[in-house]
């Protein structure tokens, strides 16, 4: 795909690069909060306005504080009539979108929701996720993000320990709406007629009056991925300011009136970032119901986006495509392909820098701690693999077993401390600080320049024949070869060395690659115990709807002596 870089959109910012780079450097070094303007303002997020509009985004900042509410009532301020959402059934303005959530705010007063009783969303990517998220911050109530790639007996557990009384639903999920029993079931997307009540209904039968100040600020539950076990709720505090989102601006160069793509769902941490992102750059959000490689590509083109989050699988999909069905195309518009919610394998980094530039941005984070550490194009394309290094404020650490920090080059559990820490889980427990430091539950280690490389979980580190053992190191390497379209590796218990690492292994069409040439492709590469013993070919790995494998999904690798 050819792109012309020349054609890309200036910065907003007046000041050169040269006094722009000596005004952060000052500031960094004796005021980090000013710091936090110039960074808002070179993105233009803080600019000069009349007095009548200031006063009315200074009264809104009174009544909402720093939540979604405040975001679009000043959109509605600023400009109205800018798109706030694109999805399949056209556009919603600001100005539409904050009169809409208010009718939404007042219906969902009328049905006597209390602070504790939770809101439930079970949607995809569309305006009525948002328009809920934003009328229920109006009322104060909190909302729990489902998955909706929970089964129904999932849903129905999770309604019941999040103390669920409402639950805003799209009509696809049928088994899951009989599921929930008794709990109040509101339809956001809807095809054809219907037997519940509508989120339309709801704010079409409502008035625009001005809602009061709410009793409470909202908190939004997001559900953990529950890979390996049932997802917990982890309760998302309210930022107390903007400076959470300049921290993330002063690496990633996301700028006022975005067009963001959204893939990843809103669900997830990563999708509901950039809803957040985009609502402080008083962006426009272009959503689709479910992605499709094709389709995203034709919305970046269509709608001329220069942002794009996603999840790596996402990206994989789209670097699959035939070159035929992309490069008819046209994607120059993109600044920022900004990417997390699980690891970012080397070569997808190198293929989509290949193909779309230096755009690409790979965030590492978590529910628990929001952010760690962000990867700039120049990271990625000199360490094809890192995460990067951690922007201004956030404190990151590798410690060894005896709570020390290890060496350069030396693997160390990775802990975190920022202004965005979780609150802990709605079930009351938590994660045990170290010195103000929270745990990831991720191995990594530095690199001479300082970036992060991150080379598995704690817990799936294994020990084969006395030696610590990463699965990671050796995904890596399997995921290199050409005829490897997907890997995953994981340990598995071995009655002479312990445990050993089995690999599976999703290879593309046409492949004719075989465990033992596998094998003796990557030994070269691999120590001896980090050499898969078991290979096993799938169709396809097993994934959550945010592209994270799930690992008891996977097949016995000993049922055909190990290798199939």
């Amino acid at each position: 795909m050819a792109i012309d870089f020349s054609k890309r959109p200036a910065r907003p910012s007046g000041l050169s690069d040269g006094v722009e780079g000596r005004l952060s450097s000052w500031c960094r070094r004796r005021a980090p909060g000013l710091l936090n303007v110039v960074t808002l303002a070179r993105q233009g997020v803080v600019r000069p306005m009349l007095p009548d509009k200031l006063l009315r985004i200074l009264l809104a900042w009174r009544r909402w504080g720093i939540t979604p509410p405040l975001g679009y009532a000043v959109g509605a301020v600023r400009h109205p009539d800018r798109p706030a959402i694109i999805d399949e059934r056209g556009a919603l303005s600001y100005a539409e979108v904050e009169q809409r959530t208010t009718r939404l705010a007042h219906s969902l007063r009328e049905r006597g929701l209390d602070r504790d009783t939770r809101v439930g969303i079970l949607c995809r990517n569309h305006h009525g996720m948002v328009e809920t998220i934003v009328a229920c911050a109006k009322v104060g109530v909190d909302v729990a993000l489902l998955n909706t790639g929970l089964s129904p007996h999932q849903v129905a557990t999770v309604v019941a320990e999040q103390n669920v009384g409402l639950l805003i639903v799209d009509s696809e999920f049928t088994e899951h709406i009989t599921a929930v029993g008794e709990t109040e079931v509101v339809l956001a997307w809807t095809e054809g007629t219907t037997g519940h009540a509508t989120l339309e209904h709801l704010i079409g039968s409502a008035p625009a009056r001005p809602l009061p100040r709410p009793p409470r600020h909202h908190r939004v539950i997001v559900l953990t991925s529950g890979t390996t076990g049932s997802p917990k709720g982890a309760r998302r505090p309210d930022p107390g300011g903007l400076s959470p989102a300049a921290t993330v601006l002063s690496r990633m160069p996301l700028r006022s009136a975005e067009r963001m793509l959204i893939c990843a769902p809103l669900f997830h941490t990563w999708g509901f970032a950039g809803f957040q992102l985009g609502i402080v750059l008083g962006a426009t959000l272009v959503l689709r119901r479910k992605f499709d490689p094709q389709q995203a590509l034709a919305a970046i083109q269509r709608h001329r986006c220069t942002s794009v989050f996603a999840v790596p699988v996402m990206l994989r999909r789209i670097t699959e495509l035939p070159a035929s069905v992309r490069s008819p195309y046209d994607c120059g518009s993109l600044r920022v392909i900004a990417c997390s919610g699980s690891a970012l394998p080397a070569d997808l980094a190198k293929d989509i820098q290949q193909e779309f530039g230096p755009v690409l941005y790979n965030f590492y984070g978590s529910t628990e701690v929001s952010w760690a550490s962000i990867a700039t194009p120049k990271d990625l394309r000199q360490a094809p693999g890192t995460v990067g290094t951690p922007p201004p404020g956030t404190v990151l650490r590798l410690l060894g077993s005896d709570g020390r920090p290890v060496r350069t080059g030396e693997t160390g559990r990775i802990f975190v401390a920022n202004e965005m820490l979780f609150e802990g889980y709605t079930n009351g427990s938590g994660k045990d600080l170290h010195d103000g430091l929270m745990p990831t539950g991720d191995l990594g280690r530095f690199d001479s320049a300082g970036r992060l490389f991150v080379v598995g979980r704690e817990d799936d580190m294994i020990v084969s024949g006395g030696e610590n053992v990463y699965p990671k190191e050796t995904e890596d390497v399997i995921a290199s070869l050409p005829e490897v379209a997907d890997v995953i590796v994981t340990g598995v218990d071995d009655e002479d060395f312990g445990q050993r690492l089995a690999a599976y292994v999703v290879t593309r069409e046409g492949s004719t690659l075989d465990a033992d040439t596998l094998r003796e492709r990557v030994s070269s590469r691999l120590s001896k115990f980090a050499r898969p013993r078991d290979v096993v070919f799938l169709d396809q790995l097993p994934r959550n709807a945010t592209g994270k494998v799930v690992p008891r999904e996977l097949p016995d690798s000993t049922g055909s002596g190990g290798v199939s």
